[in-house]
């Protein structure tokens, strides 16, 4: 059951380009990395993500601040920074605890969600596959895809992927 637009008093021509923008405005969104990243399997080019990254690690989150940050195209976004209690380091040297810049988060009543990017509170585990960017700050590697949630069973949440199947990914093994 759709609008009928001419019912509601709009010009038949005006009618028909809303829907054709609202079409055009569908596979756009459909195509972006954005949108298709979000339902990807995390396994995904594991093996490649690890040789890319600075480094690869285990760890929980143990606070979580939004900041203001200007992204590499110039755009001023809300940033959380994650401080990382690290458990494991899996690739890059060893220590007790990282910062992690992730785009989105919350400063005061303003809130930025970011489609591909999962979001961490104070607890959450995670695999965090980590490179530098142009300020020297820590940042995701393949944005969304370098943040790996765990569960309590160190299964990826939302997938049958294990912590055990990312360690021999990021030591050559192969991630399944």
């Amino acid at each position: 059951m759709g609008l009928n637009l001419v019912n509601c008093g709009v010009d038949r021509g005006l009618a028909r380009r809303i829907a054709g923008l609202a079409s055009m405005v569908l596979v756009v969104l459909s195509g972006t990395p954005a949108v298709r990243g979000a339902g990807q399997d995390p396994a995904e080019g594991l093996g490649q993500r690890g040789e890319r990254a600075e480094r690869v690690l285990v760890g929980r989150v143990s606070s979580v601040s939004g900041v203001w940050r200007e992204n590499e195209f110039g755009d001023r976004l809300i940033h959380s920074v994650l401080r990382v209690s690290v458990e494991e380091t899996l690739k890059g040297a060893p220590q007790a605890s990282v910062e992690v810049e992730v785009e989105g988060g919350t400063i005061g009543d303003l809130t930025l969600r970011v489609s591909d990017v999962a979001t961490f509170s104070p607890g959450d585990r995670g695999i965090f596959y980590l490179r530098r960017n142009a300020r020297g700050a820590l940042v995701p590697q393949d944005r969304g895809q370098g943040l790996l949630k765990l569960d309590r069973n160190n299964r990826v949440v939302g997938s049958t992927l294990t912590l055990e199947q990312v360690r021999r990914s990021v030591r050559g093994g192969g991630a399944r």
